[in-house]
Order: structure tokens, then sequence, then C-alpha cells
């Protein structure tokens, strides 16, 4: 067996992405002496304040927020978290939730938890491309709805729910809205000042940020329990904040929102050439998705009966690093529950290769794994004759 070497070419930027230079940058001016915990009331703690803030308008400013509204927190699943549980503490007379089929794993397991303790879940499902329909979210509310929670962007094939849709109709119904937009963040636009939902989660890591830091958007005027308790954030995260990952995490919004347009098409070009290659070389293959709209920078390919976590192996043993769906999610052996939900049967579903790009990937990058790829279907399609 060929030896794996580190991965020279990372095309799981859905999991996570490189640090930005940056970021790295940013980072390195509060980790030096004279920078102090943010609520302490001398010049070390002034100045980690002043950077904390730095950070928090950066975040806003990619969302088309207010600085108060952005409540920083370690994660996107803590974000998430903290949506739902604090929407759902709001009114204990309302006990119904709507959300899709599709959501992200961080999501689906806390729904499954509160069902257990009496709350109710409504699953709106996805058609054969992963669409939502808004129309489908409006009949699944109720007049004990506590929270509509939708993501902006699917994590696994990239397609996008019309969010500013569904939007109008929670708000028309009087329903708080709360969008996990940890995907789309940075990578296609969002400005919550036209799109009126009162709860958004984001993670830095998936915008070239470091681990460790995420966001929560709050509108002005809802109020929502805390997850944790304590005077920081407004009193709706306790907790020293982890300044480093916070900073890292508004410069690469800064960075973001600089260049998203033009990282939007560069990106899309390459997977478009991606997926143009794949299709060249595998006629059998199917881009999951691919009749929605989608995010730039993600493909989700069906190798129709080839396994696809020995795709995943050979592809990572020459140094290309791909995923067969969430990192979040369980392994190879079980199926991806988003492809299942849009009608695959399971060997369709675990035939199935995500290709994320970043910022960071080129078109060489893409002619490598195409130059690969022949191969390593044909060794595959061989193991299983």
């Amino acid at each position: 067996m060929t030896e794996k070497v580190a991965a020279d070419i990372y095309l799981d930027n859905n999991a996570t992405g490189a640090v930005a230079r940056e970021c790295l940058e940013a980072m390195l001016a509060c980790l030096r002496p004279g920078v102090g915990n943010p609520s302490s009331r001398h010049a070390a703690g002034m100045r980690a304040k002043g950077l904390l803030q730095e950070a928090r308008g950066e975040v806003a400013a990619l969302l088309g927020a207010r600085p108060p509204e952005i409540v920083f927190t370690s994660c996107g699943t803590e974000a998430n978290h903290m949506a739902i549980l604090g929407a759902l503490a709001r009114d204990p007379q309302r006990t119904h939730i709507v959300t899709s089929t599709v959501e992200h794993p961080s999501t689906l397991m806390l729904l499954r938890h509160l069902e257990e303790t009496g709350i109710r879940v409504s699953r709106v499902p996805v058609d054969t491309e992963g669409r939502l329909d808004p129309d489908a979210v409006r009949a699944a509310l109720a007049p004990d709805t506590a929270l509509v929670t939708l993501m902006w962007a699917n994590n696994e094939t990239g397609v996008l729910f019309p969010i500013a849709r569904i939007a109008e109709a929670t708000r028309a119904a009087g329903v708080p809205f709360h969008v996990d937009a940890v995907q789309a963040a940075g990578r296609v636009p969002i400005d919550l000042a036209q799109v009126p939902v009162e709860l958004l989660s984001l993670s830095g890591h998936k915008l070239h940020a470091p681990l460790g830091a995420g966001a929560l958007f709050v509108r002005k005027g809802f109020r929502i329990a805390p997850l944790l308790w304590g005077h920081q954030e407004r009193r709706m995260r306790g907790g020293t904040e982890n300044l480093p990952a916070i900073v890292g995490l508004g410069s690469a919004c800064a960075l973001a929102r600089e260049d998203l347009e033009t990282q939007a098409r560069r990106v899309c070009g390459l997977r478009d050439d991606l997926e143009r290659g794949i299709m060249a070389c595998f006629p059998a293959a199917r881009i999951h998705g691919a009749g929605a709209p989608r995010l730039p920078n993600t493909s989700n390919v069906g190798f129709a009966t080839l396994d696809g976590e020995q795709i995943m192996d050979a592809l990572d043993r020459h140094g290309v690093a791909v995923s067969l769906g969430a990192a979040c999610a369980l392994g190879g052996s079980e199926p991806s529950h988003v492809l299942t939900a849009m009608g695959l049967e399971r060997r369709s579903a675990l035939a199935s290769i995500r290709f994320s790009l970043g910022r960071y990937n080129t078109q060489a990058c893409v002619e490598r794994v195409l130059t690969l790829l022949p191969g390593i279907l044909g060794e595959v399609a061989a193991r299983a004759a």
C-alpha cells in the first residue's frame, strides 16, 4: 500500500480552511505583552477591548449588521445551540420548531434531543436537487412555533436555500427565524439590513480564521436566554473571550468582504472546470444539486456505484484532501443524510465525494486532481469487479 503523504492539494475547505496570513499577523498582536483581559479596566485590558470591538465591527460589516448585534462564541455549533435553546426559552408555551431534513449535525442532533424532552419538530423535505420550497416552510408553521431554523447553504452539496423569501414568510407570521450561515458567510453576499432574520450563526475556521471562534448575530430588540452565564458579550455569552481567535475572525471577515465577488468568480470557475473534467473522464458521474443555486466553491460528485471511501483514500495517498461529507458526521460506513434526503439510494450516496475549494486553490490543483482521477477510478472499479 502506498504511504499517505501530507496533503499538498487541499479540497476540503467546507470542513476547515487554512488560516490566512493576514489573520495570523493580526492574532500575533494579541499574544504579545501589553494585551490583557478585555474585561479588565487597566490599560492592557482596554487595549484588548479595543481589539475585540474592532473585530466585532468587521464581523458586523461582512453581514450588513451593527456591531452590538454580534455575540462571539467558540464555534458555529455553539452559536446554533445558543440560538435554538435561547429562542425556545423565550416562551414556554411555544414548543414547536421548523427545520429541514438536510441540516448540519449540530442542529439535527440537538433537535433529536429536544424531541425527547417534548419539543415538537417539523422537518421540511427537499427535492432531488436539494432545493427547499418556501411555501412548504410556511405551511409547516403552527400557532406554537417558537423558531424556524435553517441553513443558508448546505455544507455537503453547497445548495443555497431561498432565505430572503422564507424570512418574509416568518416575519409575516411573527415567528423568529434562525439561519445557520456557517458555509455561506464570506462566500455569498449577506445583508441582514435587507433580510429580516432574527438570528444567524457563523464560524471563523470556514473563513480562513483559526479554530475556536464563531459568532451569533442577534438582531437589536430580540432577546434570547444565554447559553453560558456571565457579564461578557452583553450578558448573552459568559466567559472570557478568546481574543486571538476572535481577532483572527475579524481579520478574516475583512479579507472576505474586500474581495468576495472576485474570489467567488475565481473559485466558481475552478469548480466548473473540475466538474467538466470529471464528467469527461467518468461520464456516469452525477453532480448532486447541479440544478439548484449553489455555493461557488462546492461540488458533491456521485461516482455511480464506486466506493467513495476508497476514492477518497486513494486521493489522500496522492496528497489530495477531499471528504465524503460533513466532518462532524459519521464516517463512510453510513450514507450521507443529505444525499438520502435528496432521494439517493444507499449505494449511490456512499459513492459520493465532496470537493470544496477555497482562497488558496489554483488551476494547478484542479489539473492535478483531474490527472489522478482516471487511474484512481479505474483501480477502484477493478477492485469492485
